[in-house]
């Protein structure tokens, strides 16, 4: 069985060292679907509660939410971070509270409080759901991840072989001491 979520994104970034317009900096509005497979847990007779799955996405993918996405060799990178400096955003601003939890992978670092996300390899949309994928797959038993943006979409399909220890009263995954931070369960 599965449970399905979806996203929507705004996001500008540019196809740096792309010969024609999408070398420039553009917006973007894009559309994520998230599915999420497991079997059906019989406490709340579901798969894993779409709000949860919410939750626990947007933690990761409100970095790309509004912000600026940029390739590590960009030669804009280090004007941008000036700018910010000079204006005193970088570390961000009292008003930003919009902003996930930083991370830093393989694929991708988020800088959540200048609203920054740098990747290892151009933002397309097969790049998205890599980077993505790779922040989620131990958060979340995820069968597929469908990108859209544009007139352009993406979509992979991945092996659901994680075993994500749920509660039995509301279905949402334990922490690693096997608590439940909704309801309080703690298993034995």
């Amino acid at each position: 069985m599965r449970s399905i979520t979806t996203f929507d994104l705004q996001y500008a970034h540019r196809f740096y060292g792309f010969k024609g317009e999408a070398q420039y900096l553009h917006g973007h509005t894009g559309i994520m679907t998230i599915e999420v497979e497991d079997t059906v847990n019989e406490g709340v007779n579901m798969v894993f509660p779409c709000n949860e799955i919410r939750k626990t996405a947007w933690s990761v993918l409100q970095n790309f939410d509004h912000a600026l996405v940029l390739r590590e060799d960009d030669p804009l990178l280090p004007a941008i971070v000036g700018v910010y400096e000079k204006q005193g955003i970088l570390n961000g601003h009292p008003q930003n509270t919009m902003k996930g939890e930083a991370f830093k992978t393989e694929l991708a670092t988020a800088y959540p409080d200048a609203r920054l996300v740098v990747t290892k390899e151009t933002m397309t949309v097969e790049g998205m759901i890599k980077i993505v994928y790779d922040l989620l797959k131990d958060k979340l038993n995820i069968a597929r991840i469908k990108f859209t943006s544009g007139v352009n979409a993406a979509e992979m399909e991945f092996d659901t072989h994680n075993k994500i220890d749920r509660c039995p009263l509301c279905g949402i995954a334990l922490d690693e001491n096997g608590a439940c931070h909704k309801c309080g369960y703690h298993k034995k």
